[in-house]
């Protein structure tokens, strides 16, 4: 039987035979390497229908390879079968990532034709010290010939912290310190912090596909496309033209950047290839200011963050209930309307916005893959009375973002699933607890949390923390908790996820997920300190943990984060909840 994907990779080849190419490189992102891109980017998944959130994929004329981490492993040998795409495993000991792979494929250099589009320039330099790059804008537009549009959505303004006025001004200050003329911002998040906008134009995502100029006496925002008939986003072109922002067309950035003879500063790992061709005259290739400030929350966005995930967790708490008292019950429950009934009570909070991301309600094995997409409808698992049950979620609100994961015994475990969810919880104690000198990268500090796994033989294969925008995105950097060396230091004011696991396939996945604050922990002769503050307020269960893992340090700390969940959250909750939810954080390991 034929395959859909493998006529499309044939289809490829034979471009590539009638233009010369030795081999392509379809990258997994955007014009603004955004994580989650919009569906006219999602250019892999068209290729290949491998849908996970990271891959790479290479297509030569006797090789197709797809590139991702071990997030997707399991997903992506289920998804390539009959496709004729291999697997090729990266953030594991023995990977072999694409530019070495290609030159030992082609020692003696190549052709290599790349979507200068979705190619960021400095992936584009790296390819360029060996092989011979083709830039080629939209390049599997001439393939793909029902492809999505550019998305436009209603576009509006927040006021959280700084103004837009004073940000700019701060920008500015930042170009002049760098010797440059003018900043191309490229990265949506970016973007949307500094002119505090936002959209919908990538789901989950509540950022503008768009770029931004800014000079020392001049603003222009690319994000014109069709024409505007919404009248929330004609308010928000108003106001900030009122401001002295003058709105182009999307498609006219590199024009623009062809005819700015100004020093040019470009984040090179956010502007794509096709653009830092275009500028015409000196450029100074430098990470983007924006990143970092951005990371460090303003007082009133970490104000409203602590309320967004008080309220947050009322909703958790009415869902951790009803999912309970069904199954309890003899209720049909699935995976499928577990997701869609914690959605409900996120709706019901007034200034919910949508998801942060793709729910991941999975029970049983289908916890063990780490990014599970869970089954829409009636075919999806049903969650038994027994076992675990794994549910990551979060929701945008325009007091904040949320992520949290809340694994749960549905019923009688066995030992195996009750020692991994005790010594993964413990894992999360590890780095919640963990006091730092002020300025340590996040992967000095990964190990808090992996060392009560490591002393037991057992690891996972993702990062520890991410970083959390403010009604941004999920996933923000530069910092990270992870193993990756990267010298990004931890500083006050940052929002983290703390999220260890464990995943034994064709079983069970457990993870424990809060996000948290980075406070000051205090001063002495030997410096500043910093510790984390939790943010997520959801209990967490300690029906079957066994004692005898857990240090008295740790229960006590248990003891102490549910009392606060308890304090928080039991008047905000129907008597029956809160009566439910006393229980569910009485005190432990006193006897």
């Amino acid at each position: 039987m034929s395959n859909i994907y493998a006529e499309r990779i044939e289809a490829l080849r034979a471009l590539m035979r009638g233009r010369g190419w030795d081999a392509v490189i379809i990258g997994g992102s955007d014009p603004h390497q955004s994580e989650y891109p919009a569906e006219r980017w999602k250019q892999v998944r068209w290729l290949t229908g491998f849908t996970g959130e990271a891959g790479d994929v290479v297509v030569t004329l006797d090789h197709a390879g797809l590139w991702t981490d071990t997030r997707y492993f399991i997903q992506a040998v289920e998804q390539l079968e009959g496709t004729g795409v291999v697997l090729h495993k990266t953030r594991v000991p023995e990977q072999v990532l694409i530019p070495e792979w290609l030159r030992s494929q082609f020692p003696d250099g190549a052709v290599v034709a790349v979507d200068s589009l979705c190619t960021a320039s400095a992936d584009a330099d790296e390819l360029r010290e060996t092989f011979s790059l083709v830039g080629v804008p939209d390049l599997l537009s001439v393939l793909w010939e029902d492809r999505p549009d550019v998305p436009q959505t209603s576009i509006f303004r927040i006021q959280a912290g700084e103004s837009r006025e004073e940000k700019m001004e701060w920008l500015r200050e930042e170009i002049a310190e760098r010797g440059a003329d003018a900043i191309l911002l490229s990265a949506l998040d970016e973007i949307a912090w500094v002119l505090n906008v936002r959209a919908s134009d990538i789901e989950y995502n509540p950022m503008v596909i768009s770029y931004l100029l800014v000079g020392q006496d001049f603003a222009k925002w690319f994000v014109l496309k069709e024409e505007v008939e919404d009248p929330i986003t004609e308010e928000t072109f108003e106001a900030l033209q009122g401001d002295g922002i003058e709105l182009l067309p999307y498609g006219e950035v590199g024009l623009e950047l062809s005819s700015f003879e100004g020093r040019l500063w470009l984040d090179s790992a956010t502007a794509n290839c096709e653009l830092r061709e275009a500028a015409s005259g000196p450029v100074i290739e430098a990470p983007s200011p924006v990143a970092r400030r951005k990371e460090q929350k303003s007082p009133q966005e970490i104000e409203w963050m602590r309320e967004c995930h008080i309220r947050d967790g009322v909703a958790m708490e009415k869902f951790l209930f009803w999912l309970e008292k069904s199954v309890e019950a003899g209720k049909r429950v699935t995976e499928w309307d577990a997701a869609v009934r914690l959605g409900q009570y996120r709706a019901e909070i007034e200034d919910y916005q949508g998801d942060s991301f793709e729910t991941i309600s999975a029970y049983g094995k289908g916890a063990a893959l780490p990014h599970y997409i869970t089954p829409r409808g009636e075919g999806a698992p049903v969650i038994e009375p027994r076992g675990l049950y794994l549910c990551d979620s979060g929701g945008q609100f325009l007091s904040g973002t949320t992520d949290i994961t809340r694994t749960v015994p549905m019923g009688e475990c066995t030992p195996e699933e009750i020692r991994d969810y005790t010594l993964v919880l413990k894992a999360h104690i590890g780095l919640a607890t963990a006091v730092f000198p002020a300025g340590t990268p996040g992967c000095r500090i990964d190990a808090a949390a992996r060392l009560p796994l490591w002393r037991n033989l057992m690891n996972f294969g993702h990062g520890t923390g991410h970083g959390v925008g403010f009604f941004l995105g999920v996933h923000e950097g530069p910092h990270q908790i992870r193993q990756n060396l990267d010298p990004t230091p931890m500083v006050e004011g940052m929002v983290s996820s703390d999220e260890p696991g464990i995943y034994r396939e064709g079983k069970h996945g457990v993870r424990h997920e809060n996000l948290v604050l980075t406070v000051d922990a205090g001063t002495s002769e030997f410096g500043h300190f910093l510790r984390f503050e939790p943010l997520t307020m959801c209990h967490f269960d300690t029906s079957i943990l066994d004692l005898s893992l857990l240090d008295k340090w740790e229960i006590e700390w248990l003891n102490d984060y549910n009392r606060r969940v308890f304090d928080n959250l039991g008047t905000l909750l129907d008597e029956e909840v809160a009566r439910w939810l006393k229980v569910k954080t009485s005190p432990i390991g006193l006897e």
